[in-house]
């Protein structure tokens, strides 16, 4: 037996002594007896009487063991053009002093603490200062607006929000103090303090008796040691960018979640301590979270904070020139990056200018990896390329390529196979499970491993609502794909993104990947539009790349015949338009839902998670040119 399989067995077989000896590579302050407890199917909790810190597991552990001048955090900052390094001793005194000036806040255990800060070494002290405490911290992007930030504020009900002057973009200074004041003037009730840390990009005024400034504060703060804590007690209520209703705050608890962030640096990574791990994404993401905060401090990894873009801060070469000049071995981002990276750099020149050779593996995940930019990348690069697939939700990857076991092979299109902890299976609309190859909704089988979420803030049944109500004993993922017959999932997107073209359910993903394997394509997105004949039909958009010189009708007419060929007939695509960009989420998800809705009509409701409007005044423009408002798309 492998060391895949064999890990897959011993977790399936007896989950409690799997994860016991996960357990045990922590420091825990009383190691569990209770290792897991179950009353019903769905209610159970892993590690119930162990107590711990996970501040304490991702500093002063390491510290106390001596290697307290390991390097901790790389902050880079190709906008404000300022890098800082700070070692696990120096974070620790940081971390520490700010659980001071929290609690000298009144901040104590199960408080609530909203940070809405940019990616700046103070963010991340703030989290942990957080833990260290034992307080609930609630991340909101930076940036959000006042209105998307005065919802999570009255969610999570905090006694201290934390921020900052402002945000920095490659083009432009993010004033958030103003958004930060109007979102209080907007919740039921503001929290006694307002932490603000000055950057000298903008000047932030202060309000008299409510505001403070982060440095006079920490100036005067005494450092606290770390706060011991139940297993089960919440570490942190994260929301959900839902396109509709009130956000849903998942909450992560601190045993389950240390258990299985250290088990995936290892299983699914192969991230050894002192090895330098980058994840590029952003602390208001569950990626920042799990990958830039928690995962690799816990670890004993270098962390590294990227305030930047992957293009333009300044050009195309920028990820590259961060791996090389900070040597950089495990690189994890979204497809949708380097798809930005391939339009305006499609030959890799840029790429050939830096020396890559530290890395052992770049990760994706966000989107499916299509096979095209999979095949850039493997060209490109020195190392293995794995797509991996997880949620918000989960906490820490479901899917990827055993780096366990060197028998799996990359699949170009799949995201892996199931880690160990996790049981996969794909069932039918009436929740039959599927022949292999078959396609259907991706679903875990309950009870879930530690670190997955098992209630969401203040709103039990919302929970069994959303992910265990559609199919009894298995979690729902959301997503639709298939697994074939050696295991492998691929992972084709969104459940409410089939198309149902006259009785035939195909995923937006399948259609994507006939558009992105054109030479000229750079990125592209499929979507459904109503059509009184078959019910839908698709519609693709697709951005080219820089250098491409091509005639639209000629290429719309190569394109029709990809799907043709790749798909079927039945596919029914016979629309492809070409855009300057595609609408994104900050995260780098295409937002299909808003491209349909747009294409309905003019007016749509703006989502939160959008990182440009403007990209909808482009599509407005273009809707209107095409004919789809009056006559419809035809």
């Amino acid at each position: 037996m492998n060391a895949y399989l064999t890990a897959t067995a011993h977790a399936q077989d007896d989950p409690s002594d799997f994860w016991r000896q996960q357990a045990r590579q922590l420091d825990w302050m009383r190691f569990p007896q209770r290792i897991f407890e179950q009353q019903s199917p769905e209610h159970y909790q892993w590690f119930a009487d162990g107590q711990l810190n996970t501040c304490h597991l991702a500093l002063d552990r390491h510290v106390l063991a001596g290697h307290g001048e390991r390097l901790a955090l790389i902050y880079d900052s190709p906008v404000s053009g300022q890098q800082r390094r700070l070692s696990y001793g120096q974070l620790l005194e940081q971390v520490a002093r700010c659980a001071g000036m929290l609690r000298a806040l009144g901040v104590e255990q199960g408080d609530r603490v909203v940070l809405y800060m940019p990616m700046i070494p103070e963010a991340v002290i703030a989290m942990l200062a957080c833990a260290r405490l034992g307080a609930v911290h609630s991340v909101v992007f930076g940036g959000f607006s006042a209105v998307e930030l005065a919802v999570r504020i009255d969610d999570a009900r905090p006694k201290v929000l934390l921020t900052a002057s402002c945000g920095l973009e490659y083009e432009r200074v993010v004033p958030y103090k103003p958004l930060v004041d109007q979102a209080l003037e907007r919740v039921a009730q503001a929290p006694a303090r307002v932490v603000v840390l000055a950057r000298p990009q903008a000047h932030a005024q202060l309000q008299a008796g409510r505001d403070v400034d982060w440095d006079a504060l920490m100036a005067s703060a005494d450092a606290v040691p770390p706060v011991p804590v139940m297993s089960g007690d919440p570490l942190y209520v994260l929301h959900t960018s839902g396109t509709t209703g009130k956000p849903k705050g998942v909450v992560r608890d601190n045993g389950g979640h240390a258990v299985a962030l250290n088990y995936s640096m290892q299983a699914v990574y192969d991230a050894q301590p002192g090895e330098v791990f980058w994840a590029a994404s952003d602390i208001g993401w569950v990626v920042g979270h799990s990958y830039i905060v928690y995962g690799p401090l816990i670890r004993g990894c270098t962390t590294l904070l990227y305030e930047g873009k992957p293009v333009r801060t300044p050009d195309a070469g920028a990820f590259w020139r961060v791996i090389a000049e900070h040597r950089v071995n495990v690189f994890f981002t979204a497809p949708t990056a380097f798809r930005a990276i391939k339009r305006e750099d499609p030959h890799g020149r840029l790429r050939q200018e830096h020396d890559l050779s530290c890395l052992k593996a770049v990760y994706v995940a966000g989107e499916r990896l299509d096979p095209a930019t999979y095949d850039w990348l493997r060209a490109s690069l020195p190392c293995p390329v794995i797509d991996h697939w997880w949620q918000t939700e989960t906490g820490w990857p479901v899917v990827s390529t055993p780096r366990i076991d060197a028998g799996y092979p990359v699949r170009s299109g799949s995201a892996g196979l199931p880690v160990p902890g996790y049981q996969l299976a794909v069932l039918d609309d009436q929740g039959d499970p599927v022949p292999p190859g078959e396609p259907g909704n991706i679903v875990l089988r309950l009870p879930l491993p530690p670190g997955v979420l098992n209630t969401l803030w203040q709103d039990r049944q919302r929970f069994l609502d959303s992910y265990l109500g559609t199919f009894p004993g298995y979690y729902l993922s959301g997503d639709g794909g298939y697994v074939d017959a050696q295991g492998y999932v691929f992972v084709m997107g969104r459940i409410d993104d089939v198309i149902n073209v006259a009785g035939h359910r195909l995923s937006s993903g399948s259609l994507e990947q006939a558009l992105g394997e054109h030479p000229a394509v750079a990125e592209c997105a499929v979507v459904a539009l109503d059509d009184a004949l078959k019910g839908e039909v698709p519609v693709g958009f697709v951005v080219l790349k820089q250098d491409a010189r091509v005639d639209p009708g000629q290429l719309e007419q190569e394109l029709v015949q990809r799907v043709r060929e790749q798909v079927g007939a039945l596919a029914s695509l016979r629309r492809v338009l070409v855009l300057k960009r595609l609408p994104k989420t900050r995260s780098g998800k295409i937002l299909r839902k808003t491209i349909r809705s747009l294409a309905r009509g003019p007016e749509v409701a703006v989502p939160a998670t959008i990182e440009d409007v403007q990209v909808l005044d482009e599509l407005r423009q273009l809707f209107a040119e095409q004919g789809f408002y009056g006559a419809g798309p035809g």
